[in-house]
């Protein structure tokens, strides 16, 4: 059993072995919740691996559809800036 900080934002830090034994690594999906005066966090969805493909349709883009790979997102983004846009 290891003991933790609660920080001034009600954030605790779960010990790297334990997330190391559960499969817990960032981006991970947990439930927390209270039952018989203690607080239980669930593992609900490891994170998946992050590929370049995964970004696929985060963008707004009104042409016709493309990957990812083959435009460049600063160049985007800073137009998205020039237009006004959110």
């Amino acid at each position: 059993m290891s003991c933790v900080i609660i920080s001034n934002k009600g954030q605790v830090v779960i010990p790297a072995e334990l997330r190391r034994q559960m499969g817990m690594l960032p981006g991970s999906l947990v439930e927390v919740s209270a039952a018989n005066g203690k607080i239980e966090i669930e593992l609900k969805h490891p994170a998946g691996s992050s590929s370049h493909d995964a970004g696929f349709g985060m963008l707004k883009y009104s042409g016709p559809p493309r990957r990812l790979s083959e435009f460049d997102v600063s160049e985007l983004m800073a137009r998205e800036r020039e237009e006004g846009g959110s």
